[in-house]
């Protein structure tokens, strides 16, 4: 569908249109753009929520592990439209984690891709949005261009932004720093309607209402806008700058994204990385440094300081 007013198109599960806010038509009677979900697992430690399971044993969060709870919700839960599927295989996100566990560098301990065990390996999908939109910028700034005698002079002008699939997280599991990471590997082509078949998969839910996805992803668009605002200025320095974004056509869709998060034990010690489930070649996580290495350095340098300091002393 599209708006009657300003003819955007309309995302299901909107109460008003994007761009200019009339108000959207009520579906059909007996539809609901929304499947209702009456139960989550709610995480207690990060707050992630995901889909219920009613053969789990032991509810523990794949992206934490902390312990999850059921909790009832008699609100309707967005649903994601399409669903990436894994083209990693299981035993290859553990070949890709050994191998970026040896390619981490000289600071490392030697044995650590030899010597860390996968403890354990959870195929997961995260949530985020993508946003396709045309917009107007409209921007205010002082910059050094045409300043004569001045060091600033006022400009303002407008740029035209067409941004496609920008994504927004909406994952509580992972930072948003871990989604930006993820992010460039995914292919939207390849997503189905439904999660194929994956052991011990788990799903993480949207956790917001419509109203404030909308919010989220305005804020997303903000940002992008007053980076294109910032280029558009004439100048090499710049200060104060303002925009204002208009957008002419704006449609959101929600994803599940694939990945694998891994926990694997080194020396009696647990650590967290994740691999990406398209492509092995993006790994990251936490890994531990080699003391004796980092000492090796340090302590000589903090000797030659030292020398170095008690010399020029002497010489006073």
């Amino acid at each position: 569908m599209t708006c009657t007013r300003c003819g955007s198109p309309l995302s299901a599960g909107d109460l008003r249109c994007a761009v200019c806010a009339l108000p959207c038509p009520p579906p059909p009677e007996g539809e609901s753009p929304y499947r209702s979900v009456a139960r989550v697992l709610r995480c207690e430690g990060c707050g992630a929520a995901l889909t219920y399971d009613v053969h789990a044993q032991a509810p523990r969060c794949a992206f934490c592990g902390s312990v999850a709870h059921l909790e009832e919700s008699e609100d309707p839960i967005e649903e994601a439209e399409g669903y990436l599927p894994f083209t990693v295989a299981p035993d290859a996100a553990r070949d890709a984690l050994r191998a970026w566990l040896g390619s981490l560098g000289w600071f490392r301990p030697d044995d650590l891709a030899s010597d860390a065990n996968v403890d354990t390996l959870t195929p997961l999908w995260w949530v985020g949005w993508t946003f396709d939109v045309e917009a107007l910028v409209s921007w205010t700034a002082d910059s050094d261009f045409g300043s004569r005698r001045s060091d600033w002079a006022p400009h303002s002008g407008q740029t035209p932004m067409s941004l496609r699939a920008s994504l927004v997280s909406a994952s509580r599991g992972l930072s948003e720093t871990e989604t930006r990471r993820l992010a460039p590997g995914y292919a939207l082509e390849s997503a189905t309607e439904r999660p194929h078949a994956m052991e011990g998969a788990q799903i993480e839910r949207f956790d917001v209402q419509r109203s404030a996805a909308r919010l989220i992803v305005q804020r997303a668009l903000e940002a992008q806008a007053a980076s294109r605002a910032r280029e558009a200025v004439p100048g090499h320095r710049v200060r104060n700058v303002h925009s204002v974004v208009l957008p002419k056509r704006l449609t959101t869709r929600r994803w599940a994204f694939p990945c694998y998060v891994l926990a694997y034990r080194y020396r009696d010690r647990l650590y967290r990385a994740v691999v990406h489930g398209q492509n092995p070649r993006l790994v990251f996580g936490d890994a531990p440094y080699s003391l004796a290495k980092i000492l090796s350095v340090v302590v000589p340098i903090a000797l030659a300081i030292a020398a170095l300091v008690a010399y020029v002393l002497l010489r006073r």
